[in-house]
Order: structure tokens, then C-alpha cells, then sequence
């Protein structure tokens, strides 16, 4: 269980208290009860949504962006795995949804005016999600993709079209689709057409 100082310090980290950072408490308080906290690489996030949730997981498990063992997939999904490189312990936690469904539906039914109503309701999507059981919140498995490798300093490299420097792994090389140029994948996006 959380304590309020860990509760104050994520809700000070994410700017508001709001339903999904809730989520992400739930989910980083289960991750410290099973994996533990990272103090640098060794446990690993995969997220598959950038929603508040995430801003949680970052302050209570230690996995950032910075550190490299925070990765980030634009599925759009609430899915969220975890690794521990030192005995390759995995899960992936998928939400189930439907726990907010009527409170959703009330909120809906709302007056936009109704400031009082919608902060009522706000505060009873909290609650709910603090008060329920993990399992009835998430399914849990094991994760379905490798553990990522650990994070790596590439060299740069500047892109043939736009001159920045770009990491020599993100750069695309391609007789096809870049003409033989190194181009930064926002060059080959927009220049793709003209070659």
C-alpha cells in the first residue's frame, strides 16, 4: 500500500490528481511489491499508451526515459509490461475496463456548468480505483515481447537533407526509399514522395 507521501509526491510530479494517474499508482504500487524499485537500469517498463498512468509509474518505479529502461510503443493500449534483469521476472498488466462505466455514463449526463457534479464524480472514479481489487482493475501474464536490450549511446550522425544530427541508428539508408541518402525519419517522411 502506498503511503500518502509516495500518493502526494506523484500527484506534485503529474500537476493534478485525475483517474488515470490513479491507475499508475495502482500499477506502480504492484510493481514495487513484486519487482522492487529501480534505482537505474535494472527494472525495465514497456508502456503502450502515454496517458497520465504513465507519469505514475515513472515517480514510484524509477523507470524514465532518461535511463533508457522506460520504452514507450504508441499502441494505444493500457497495457503495460515489466521486467527484472537480474533473474528475467516478466508480466505484462492489461487493463480490463468497465470499472468506471457508469460513473463514465453519469459524467456524460452532466451539464458542461456543472463544475461541482463533475469534480463529485471525478472524486468517486478516485475512490473506486484505489478501493478495487488489483486482478478486477488488470489481468495479469507474462509479457509477450523480449526484454529490451539495455540502453546503448550511439554515435550521431547528420542527415543528408536537414543537417541535425541524428543518432546513426535512427538514420534510414535505403537505394529505394531514400536514394541512397542517410535521411532523419522526419526528412524521409516528408522527402519520401520526391524520391
Amino acid at each position: 500500500m502506498l503511503t500518502q507521501n509516495q500518493i502526494d509526491g506523484v500527484i506534485a510530479f503529474h500537476g493534478h490528481h485525475c483517474p488515470g494517474l490513479t491507475f499508475g499508482m495502482r500499477i506502480g504500487d504492484w510493481v514495487l511489491n513484486e519487482f522492487g524499485h529501480a534505482t537505474d537500469e535494472e527494472i525495465v517498463a514497456v508502456v503502450e499508451t502515454d496517458n497520465c498512468s504513465v507519469d505514475a509509474i515513472q515517480y514510484l518505479v524509477g523507470c524514465t526515459f532518461g535511463k533508457g529502461n522506460l520504452v514507450f510503443l504508441d499502441y494505444g493500449k493500457n497495457a503495460y509490461s515489466f521486467f527484472r534483469r537480474s533473474d528475467d521476472k516478466s508480466c505484462r498488466l492489461i487493463m480490463r475496463g468497465g470499472l468506471l462505466q457508469d460513473l463514465r455514463e453519469q459524467q456524460e449526463k452532466l451539464n458542461a456548468n456543472d463544475i461541482a457534479g463533475r469534480k463529485q464524480i471525478h472524486q468517486q472514479m478516485i475512490d473506486r480505483i484505489l478501493q478495487a481489487d488489483f486482478e478486477k482493475i488488470f489481468s495479469i501474464s507474462h509479457a509477450q515481447i523480449p526484454m529490451p536490450e539495455t540502453a546503448r549511446i550511439h554515435p550521431s550522425q547528420r542527415c543528408d537533407c536537414c543537417g541535425e544530427l541524428v543518432m546513426a541508428t535512427r538514420l534510414l539508408n535505403d537505394p529505394v526509399l531514400t536514394g541512397g541518402k542517410n535521411l532523419c525519419i522526419p526528412c524521409r517522411n516528408i522527402h519520401h514522395k520526391e524520391i
